[in-house]
């Protein structure tokens, strides 16, 4: 039986819109065995259980599965002033769990791709001792990428923070910004949650390649931009599979994303439907597998 693993960040926002990946997918390959991984987050990242077991009765093909616990030791969570460390250092010390788990599905499914969360770079080490295909899922648009995937060209061509810097950042793809409103964990160049991002973001080039949850019509430059190489500088950029929108659909703030996007909404629509941008960089995603 064939079968992909996806590897969610624990924030209710991720775990969404990886579900949403997998009901796509499923739409497409209705054959095929969704394994979803799951941790427990080191913070409160919000009460998952009643949607997971939502999913679980209402589509059998996707499966969960919980990794063990891990308890971050004091050294570790009374020096971290940002959630997004936490993450990164329960997701390093899962990847044994994760290994153990990997082996166990592949007993009874082959395992055509594994698909992880930004956040879950980490796994990519493991995925590649087992030789299994793996994809990063970015679960925002085309400009946020191509911002994290030129954050290693930034750190190489400065020795300041993002905070003390004055003038602004030139991201292929995306009009110039002040670096002082980049996210919060990337501010402080000694930080530990920089330094995981900026890891993350060498790796994720790495990977058989990228799914974004946005649309070609509408973010044009900045699709062009990575596509064409500008946004990573230290070697070639994988294949982009621009596959949404995945709209949070079961929550408030789905709710609030389509209010939004609603003059946007003929052209996400169009992208969905057969023969959409979206729809065939899902078809090409899906064969990029080489499903037996």
């Amino acid at each position: 039986m064939d079968a992909i693993v996806l590897y969610p960040s624990p924030a209710i926002g991720h775990l969404i819109s990886m579900v949403e990946l997998a009901k796509l997918t499923l739409n497409y390959k209705p054959s095929l065995f969704i394994h979803i991984i799951i941790f427990d987050p080191p913070y409160n990242a919000g009460f998952t259980a009643p949607y997971i077991n939502k999913v679980s009765a209402t589509v059998p093909s996707i499966i969960f599965h919980h990794l063990p616990t891990i308890t971050l030791p004091p050294s570790i969570t009374s020096s971290s002033r940002h959630h997004e460390t936490l993450t990164f250092e329960v997701l390093l010390l899962n990847n044994p769990n994760l290994h153990q788990t990997l082996l166990s599905i592949s007993n009874n499914y082959t395992l055509c791709a594994f698909i992880a969360d930004f956040f879950c770079y980490a796994s990519l080490s493991v995925t590649a001792k087992l030789n299994i295909p793996s994809y990063v899922f970015f679960t925002s648009g085309a400009g946020c990428l191509s911002f994290f995937l030129y954050i290693p060209t930034i750190h190489r061509n400065t020795n300041k923070s993002l905070k003390d810097m004055d003038n602004l950042l030139h991201i292929p793809g995306v009009p110039p910004m002040p670096p002082k409103d980049m996210p919060k964990p990337l501010l402080e160049r000694d930080d530990k949650a920089y330094q995981f991002c900026l890891e993350a973001s060498i790796q994720l080039p790495k990977s058989v390649g990228i799914i974004l949850n946005t649309f070609q019509s509408l973010e044009p430059r900045a699709v062009k931009a990575m596509t064409d190489g500008l946004s990573v500088t230290d070697g070639p950029t994988p294949p982009l599979y621009c596959i949404g929108p995945l709209i949070l659909m079961d929550s408030e703030e789905g709710n609030s994303v389509r209010k939004q996007t609603l003059a946007m909404k003929k052209e996400a629509k169009e992208a969905l439907s057969d023969g959409g941008s979206s729809s065939v960089a899902l078809s090409k995603f899906v064969e990029s597998w080489k499903l037996k």
